[in-house]
C-alpha cells in the first residue's frame, strides 16, 4: 500500500479522497490554484502545494506543475478524481513513466474507451447492445444524411473525446442536420480539441441508468448495481438515485452481467461506469464509459455499504479483491443524491459565486454532506458551480425523498444562489414521486 499520494484535484472530491486516505494510514498532498488556497482540501491535508492562478490550464490541468508537485513531495502515486485529468490518456502515461502509479485504468483503456466511437464499436464487438448509428467518425454532411437516412429520425450528434453535454446536438429533419453537424463539430473542437463526431438515433425521453463497476489487477470484474441519473439538465445530472425504481431484479442482474462483460472485454481496472439509455420498452443501449470515479459514487455506497475511494487505493495498491459478485449486497435500501449548485434557477441557472456569508449543514439519521465549503468561504468563479452533495438513505424510496426534503429544507445558504429550493420542487413532484420519469423530465418540469 501507498505512504503517500497525491490529489490532482479540487473542492469536494479532493477532500473527500484526504478522508480515505487518513482513514487507512495514507498522507496526502493537496494541489491548489491561488484562488483555492482557503479551500477545505488544503486544509486538511498533510501537504499543500500552490501549482499556479485561477485559470484551470495554468493549474489544475497543467500536468508538468503537478507532476512536479508529486516528485518534490515524493507521492507515490496521483488520484486525479473526475473532471480536469482524470481521463486524460497522455496524463496517465505520464504519471507511469515516471514511477508514479495513476490511481485508475491503463493509458490506453482510458483512450479506447475515451473515443466515444471507438468506445461503440468495441462494445458492439463484445456483444453489448448499442444505440444504432455510425460505426466510426463522422467526416462531412453527406456521411452523416446517408446515415440519418438508414437509422431514422431524429438523430443525435455528439463528441466523439469528449462529453457533459458539450459538441452534442438533436436534429429531427434533414434541414436541421446540417446545421446541427456544423455547430457539435465547432463546438466539439472548442472544448475538447477534436471536432471529430459521431451519431446514433435518438431516444426521446429514456431513462439514463449507469452502472458502477470495479476491476482489480487480477482481472477479477464485479458490479455494485446501477443508478438512475435521468434527472439532467443539458445533459448535466442534478440529481441521482439507486436503485432505479422502474429495474425488475432479473433486469438488475442482466445489466450487471452486461456491465461487467463490457469491463472485461477491454481488461478494465479500478473504478470505472458503465452508462445506459433504457427505452420506453424495457431495452438497454450502451452509451458510454467513464473510465473513473463518477460525481454521484456516494450514492452507490449508501446502499451497498461499501466505500469505493477505499477500494480504488486497495486495487491501484496492488490488493486483490477480498471479495466476490455474490458478496455484494444492497443492504442500504434506497439513496438519492441531489448535487448543490451555486447558480439562480431563476436566472436561467447561471452560475453565482461569491462569498457565503451563512452555512448550515443539515443532519440527522441518514444524511450526508459532501463538501468543501463553510461559512465566509469565498466560491471562486473558475470552477464547476458544484459546492456540495447532499445524500439521504432509508428504508424505502418514499421514506428517502421524505428525508431529502426535510435535509433541503435545513440546508441553509445564504450570500449566494443556490439550486436548493429548485430541488425541492422537484422532490414534491408527483412525476418525481413516481419514478418513471426520464431524461425528459426537467425540460418539462421547468415550461
Amino acid at each position: 500500500m501507498f505512504n503517500k499520494i497525491l490529489i490532482a484535484n479540487r473542492g469536494e472530491i479532493a477532500l473527500r479522497i484526504i478522508r480515505a486516505c487518513k482513514e487507512m494510514g495514507i498522507k496526502t498532498v493537496a494541489v491548489y490554484s491561488t484562488a483555492d488556497e482557503d479551500s477545505l482540501h488544503t486544509w486538511f491535508a498533510d501537504e499543500a502545494v500552490c501549482i499556479g492562478p485561477p485559470q484551470s490550464a495554468d493549474s489544475y490541468l497543467n500536468v508538468a506543475r503537478i507532476i512536479s508537485a508529486a516528485e518534490i513531495t515524493d507521492a507515490e502515486a496521483i488520484h486525479p478524481g473526475y473532471g480536469f485529468l482524470a481521463e486524460n490518456a497522455e496524463f496517465a502515461e505520464l504519471c507511469n513513466s515516471c514511477k508514479i502509479k495513476f490511481i485508475g485504468p491503463r493509458p490506453d483503456v482510458i483512450t479506447r474507451m475515451g473515443d466515444k466511437a471507438i468506445a461503440k464499436k468495441t462494445m458492439r464487438d463484445a456483444g453489448v447492445p448499442v444505440v444504432p448509428g455510425s460505426k466510426e467518425e463522422i467526416t462531412d454532411i453527406e456521411e452523416a444524411r446517408a446515415i440519418a437516412e438508414e437509422i431514422g429520425y431524429p438523430v443525435i450528434i455528439k463528441a466523439s473525446a469528449g462529453g457533459g453535454g458539450r459538441g452534442m446536438r438533436i436534429a429531427s429533419t434533414p434541414l436541421a442536420l446540417s446545421t446541427a453537424f456544423s455547430m457539435a463539430s465547432s463546438e466539439a473542437e472548442k472544448a475538447f480539441g477534436n471536432p471529430g463526431v459521431y451519431m446514433e438515433r435518438y431516444i426521446n425521453n429514456p431513462k439514463h441508468i449507469e452502472v458502477q463497476i470495479f476491476a482489480d489487477e487480477f482481472g477479477h470484474v464485479v458490479h455494485f448495481g446501477e443508478r438512475d441519473c435521468s434527472i439532467q439538465r443539458r445533459h448535466q445530472k442534478l440529481i441521482e438515485e439507486s436503485p432505479c425504481s422502474v429495474i425488475t431484479p432479473e433486469e438488475r442482474k442482466k445489466l450487471g452481467d452486461i456491465a461487467v462483460r463490457a469491463a472485461e472485454a477491454v481488461g478494465y481496472t479500478n473504478a470505472g461506469t458503465i452508462e445506459f439509455l433504457r427505452d420506453e420498452q424495457g431495452n438497454f443501449f450502451f452509451m458510454e464509459m467513464n473510465t473513473r470515479i463518477q460525481v454521484e459514487h456516494p450514492v452507490t455506497e449508501l446502499v451497498t455499504l461499501t466505500d469505493l475511494v477505499k477500494l480504488q487505493l486497495e486495487v491501484a495498491g496492488g490488493l486483490p479483491f477480498k471479495f466476490s459478485q455474490k458478496d455484494i449486497e444492497f443492504k442500504g435500501g434506497h439513496a438519492i443524491e441531489c448535487r448543490i449548485n451555486a447558480e439562480n434557477p431563476d436566472k436561467g441557472f447561471i452560475p453565482s459565486p461569491g462569498k457565503i456569508t451563512t452555512w448550515h449543514a443539515p443532519g440527522g439519521n441518514g444524511v450526508r454532506v459532501d463538501s468543501h465549503c463553510y461559512e465566509e468561504y469565498v466560491i471562486p468563479p473558475y470552477y464547476d458551480s458544484m459546492i456540495a452533495k447532499l445524500l439521504t438513505r432509508a428504508a424505502t424510496r418514499d421514506e428517502c425523498i421524505a428525508r431529502m426534503e426535510r435535509a433541503l429544507q435545513e440546508f441553509i445558504i445564504e450570500g449566494v444562489k443556490t439550486t436548493i429550493p429548485f430541488q425541492l420542487k422537484v422532490m414534491r413532484s408527483k412525476e418525481f414521486r413516481s419514478g418513471t420519469f426520464g431524461t425528459g423530465f426537467l425540460e418539462d418540469f421547468l415550461a
